[in-house]
């Protein structure tokens, strides 16, 4: 099994180290980690954010556990040279179509949430996101027109197997979980919506079992706060997404928690190819002092064992044990407490 880490900048190295502990208690046999630069520290080191290097680690590995980029110092670099574009290139490379990002509220924590605690104790749910399409990579330009004003565009499409395949990846998802699969889309006023909610229910035919349900953005927008709990699966393209995801996030209370999978169709001999990340950024106004949470970075991790390695039962465990931790008050600054980011790790440590 190999494993491609990828630290980054900022708070990167201190929330890999703790996650590299927490993998090492496992002690999984014939695992291999290889570790490389990205972003920022890739740019200074070599010259670019995504070194050859690095990305052919990764395009060798079962799975890649990436920190997070960005580096101030970098700002002023042209946009291809810039920290950011490191992720960008690698789900470009390694053909990651699908982002899985889920939610879920710790007993106790309600109170961090600024939903009130009895709804924000529903959250439960998973929102599937297609990465590789959509007006992000539509073609865009600002442009004068013949009046003299200035124009910006950005075209939006979706090819029908492109919103096919991210289907059956919220179905399949929606079969391990509730069973309960909601497509979000913007069908009343965008013809790419209409083509993405036709498909999906063509999709829905192989999966029986699951219940479909549409909803249209701004709505899915306003339940998320007015009833999260009604959520399963939600399955909806790259920009919606990206919204609803970080919506959902700040439902939950803090981004230091919430892990991400980013998937493509490579298989592995245990499972499928994909990155793995905390949501949370490089958070360079902490980097180095030990204050980082790293049960993000630590959730990651699970995510990589359950859908790269094959490994459910560790995931489930390292799941636990964040979830032991928290209970027993182990908090971060982020959740308004004390404990470092090593103080943190051991803490799940000694739980698994």
């Amino acid at each position: 099994m190999k494993i491609a880490c990828l630290a980054g900048d900022g708070i990167g190295p201190e929330i890999m180290a703790e996650a590299l502990r927490v993998l090492a208690v496992l002690d999984l046999p014939g695992l291999e980690i290889r570790e490389a630069d990205v972003g920022g520290v890739g740019y200074h080191r070599h010259g670019h954010p995504l070194p050859p290097e690095t990305l052919e680690i990764a395009k060798a590995a079962d799975a890649v556990l990436f920190g997070a980029v960005g580096d101030p110092s970098c700002d002023n670099l042209e946009r291809h040279l810039r920290p950011e574009q490191a992720i960008l290139g690698l789900r470009q490379a390694l053909g990651l179509f699908a982002n899985l990002r889920p939610a879920t509220m710790f007993p106790g924590l309600e109170n961090l949430s600024a939903l009130r605690p009895e709804i924000a104790r529903s959250i439960d749910l998973l929102i599937v996101r297609e990465l590789n399409g959509d007006v992000y990579f539509g073609e865009k330009a600002i442009r004068t027109l013949d009046d003299g004003r200035r124009q910006g565009f950005d075209f939006m499409s979706y090819a029908e197997d492109e919103v096919r395949r991210i289907a059956h990846v919220g179905f399949k998802a929606a079969q391990g979980r509730q069973k309960r699969l909601c497509s979000v889309d913007k069908a009343n006023v965008l013809e790419t919506s209409q083509l993405w909610r036709d498909v999906v229910i063509e999709v829905a035919v192989e999966y029986p079992d699951v219940a479909l349900s549409h909803m249209y953005v701004d709505n899915a927008a306003m339940q998320l706060v007015r009833d999260p709990g009604q959520f399963d699966v939600v399955v909806t393209g790259n920009l919606f997404g990206d919204i609803l995801s970080d919506q959902a996030s700040m439902c939950v209370g803090s981004i230091g928690l919430l892990a991400s999978a980013s998937l493509g169709e490579t298989r592995t001999q245990f499972g499928t190819k994909g990155l793995y990340e905390p949501i949370h950024g490089s958070a360079p106004d902490i980097a180095g002092q030990g204050k980082a949470n790293p049960m993000a970075m630590i959730l990651s991790l699970a995510m990589l064992l359950r859908h790269s390695l094959g490994r459910e039962a560790h995931a489930v465990r390292i799941e636990a044990a964040v979830a032991s931790a928290l209970a027993d008050g182990v908090k971060g600054a982020d959740l308004g407490g004390s404990a470092g980011t090593a103080a943190i790790g051991e803490a799940v440590v000694e739980r698994l």
